[in-house]
């Protein structure tokens, strides 16, 4: 609001009326009298006008300024990163600088290795309580060899069936998101027989990986036994019962029609069920409206997962939206997780590892911002070798490790120990996990 002085107009009247102006005296303390002044209008006769003037008492405050001369840095500062960084990583401030003597701002601040070439940092620092910021220069290097996630040494192909080497590899990089594939040697798929091939994959930088395996056309596909032994809920809890942990199960339109009554009463204290899946859009699983509300409506504590081939940033961040809207609000007790599994054709996404990252890092912030808490679910082999460790801290982890006692180093809150278990009020197989209580989720 803008406030407007009187001050003018009253000037101005009294000028036209042919008033004396009294200039304003300027002063600390004073005790000035009342006066009498007269005013003579230039119209008609003389009119005489008391003013009072009171005690007016005017406080001066005086502020010193200091003037400060920027310090100098250290004499004997000694603050040194990194010559070369690899390309993609997930480095900070912290792991970049290899000696100093003087503490680092922000240590956790992140290095930029998305470019190659050279580059400079400016890494904030204090010394005796004064702040300094240093240049640094750096080189970011691609020196690492793609990675094969999926060899296919003896491959299967039906015979007639039009041949792609792409169905039966996988392979990613650390920072090219296209490598390059090249074979020597060809498949006949419509004729039957073994078919050797050297395969080479080879990144932007020149990196390459070459190994051989064997395709063999055939007139039926093998068919692998089943001599996986099940495994009773109830002994699962005996096996793996203590302090700080509780036994659930995850569930999907597989399972079918489920008794959540008779889950309960087998010991099972949680679920965590798919809400819905990706391949080219999001879908909602056929069962996941009956399932946590019949799940809740036992007593069962509930989370969601989404399996999904999602491989950009906007479109996770979109279907995340779009999760929110099936809860429509609905509070859960676990995670909203997020689980990508679809590594044995990993090329055919276009994506790199560190791509796949920012992904689920997208993920886990769009999740947040919707008032959930995201998690990340994948087996052993992809925690050691796709997900960075920055991705694993960031939010809490559901390892996927099918075997009596897990060899993984990392941390998780939930451990899916089997696909193959069996509980009253399921026909069929189902996942069993066991979460650890001492580590806070949900």
């Amino acid at each position: 609001m803008k406030h407007f002085s009187l001050l003018p107009v009253l000037l101005s009247a009294c000028l036209l009326a042919g008033c004396t102006i009294i200039e304003p005296i300027e002063t600390g303390d004073l005790d000035i009298q009342t006066e009498t002044v007269t005013m003579t209008s230039a119209a008609t006769t003389a009119t005489t006008a008391k003013v009072t003037t009171t005690k007016k008492t005017t406080t001066v405050t005086t502020t010193a300024v200091t003037t400060t001369t920027k310090a100098d840095p250290p004499a004997d500062l000694l603050l040194k990163g990194l010559d070369t960084v690899e390309a993609g990583a997930y480095l900070t401030l912290e792991n970049f600088i290899t000696d100093r003597n003087v503490e680092l701002k922000d240590a956790s601040a992140m290095l930029d290795t998305s470019k190659i070439g050279s580059f400079e940092v400016e890494v904030p620092y204090l010394y005796d309580g004064t702040e300094f910021t240093q240049t640094l220069q750096y080189q970011v290097a691609d020196t690492t060899k793609p990675y094969i996630i999926n060899p296919g040494i003896n491959s299967y192909h039906k015979v007639g069936k039009e041949f792609d080497l792409n169905d039966y590899i996988g392979y990613a990089d650390n920072f090219d998101s296209s490598p390059q594939l090249t074979c020597d040697g060809e498949v006949d798929p419509d004729t039957v027989g073994e078919y050797p091939l050297g395969i080479t994959v080879t990144d932007s930088s020149g990196n390459a990986y070459w190994w051989e395996i064997t395709v063999n056309v055939v007139e039926e596909l093998p068919k692998s036994a089943d001599t996986i032994p099940r495994v009773d809920f109830s002994d699962f809890i005996t096996r793996y019962d203590g302090e700080d942990v509780r036994f659930g199960i995850d569930v999907s339109t597989w399972q079918g029609d489920v008794d959540y009554n008779a889950v309960r009463d087998a010991g099972c204290s949680f679920v965590i069920i798919r809400l819905g899946y990706c391949y080219d859009e999001p879908k909602l699983d056929n069962t996941f409206r009956q399932n946590i509300k019949n799940a809740a409506a036992a007593g069962l504590d509930v989370g969601v997962y989404y399996y999904t081939t999602d491989h950009s940033e906007e479109d996770v961040r979109e279907h995340v939206r779009w999760i929110a809207e099936q809860l429509d609000g609905q509070k859960l007790d676990l995670p909203i997780v997020f689980d990508w599994e679809e590594f044995s054709h990993f090329q055919k996404y276009g994506m790199s590892i560190r791509d796949l990252n920012d992904v689920y890092a997208a993920f886990a912030d769009e999740v947040t911002k919707q008032g959930y808490q995201p998690m990340l679910y994948s087996s052993k082999i992809f925690l050691e070798t796709i997900w960075s460790e920055k991705t694993k801290k960031s939010t809490p982890v559901w390892l996927a490790h099918y075997v009596n006692e897990t060899t993984y180093e990392g941390e998780y809150a939930i451990w899916q120990e089997s696909a193959y278990g069996r509980i009253p009020g399921i026909e069929g197989d189902v996942d069993m996990n066991i979460q650890y209580l001492n580590q806070e989720i949900g």
